[in-house]
């Protein structure tokens, strides 16, 4: 069985364009703290991002960054919480001639918790590819929270460019309640 689901696809977008252009810099710390871009009707603005973890590692090489234990990235008014962070990037040169790291993939693996001001995701691993804006969330039990309405299920998938979500695995389960919108007169 599959359902539909209307989750803040921005704010999803937001924690999948988290990291990596200053983490090569950033090496030596425990806390990193990079600039994403978000292009909205053709406006780009700078957002920052600060992680902060037990610890990191990059490994140049392969560009990947790794952080360790108690993860938590936020942006805006995104945060992700996780055991595992682990960041793909790709240099990018600039028309300036200048170069920049663009991420290319983000797997986050154990207890992950993705919070937003209207949602709360959680799952044992995401995965998500910014160039795609493909949201993948799983584990034994996915569970999505808006407000009062519950879904569960074991993998969410989310393309945030067409606002399309699908909860899949074993018998999904939901609990909705609207909302109330009657106004009570007074006598």
């Amino acid at each position: 069985m599959t359902r539909m689901i209307a989750i803040a696809p921005a704010a999803l977008l937001a924690l999948g364009l988290v990291v990596a252009p200053a983490l090569a810099e950033e090496a030596a710390k425990t806390t990193a703290t990079s600039t994403t871009s978000d292009t909205t009707k053709n406006k780009t603005t700078s957002k920052p991002v600060d992680i902060e973890a037990d610890q990191m590692e990059v490994l140049n090489k392969e560009k990947k960054a790794i952080f360790r234990g108690n993860v938590i990235a936020k942006r805006s008014d995104v945060t992700l919480n996780t055991d595992l962070l682990n960041v793909d990037y790709e240099e990018v040169k600039q028309a300036d001639g200048t170069s920049k790291n663009d991420v290319t993939r983000l797997e986050a693996t154990g207890n992950v918790v993705i919070t937003t001001a209207k949602e709360k995701i959680t799952g044992e691993w995401a995965k998500m590819n910014p160039k795609t804006n493909e949201l993948e969330v799983g584990g034994s039990e996915v569970v999505v929270v808006q407000g009062q309405t519950t879904i569960r299920g074991q993998h969410l998938f989310a393309n945030l460019d067409t606002n399309k979500m699908e909860m899949t695995g074993g018998r999904v389960k939901g609990s909705f309640l609207p909302a109330n919108n009657s106004t009570t007169k007074s006598k």
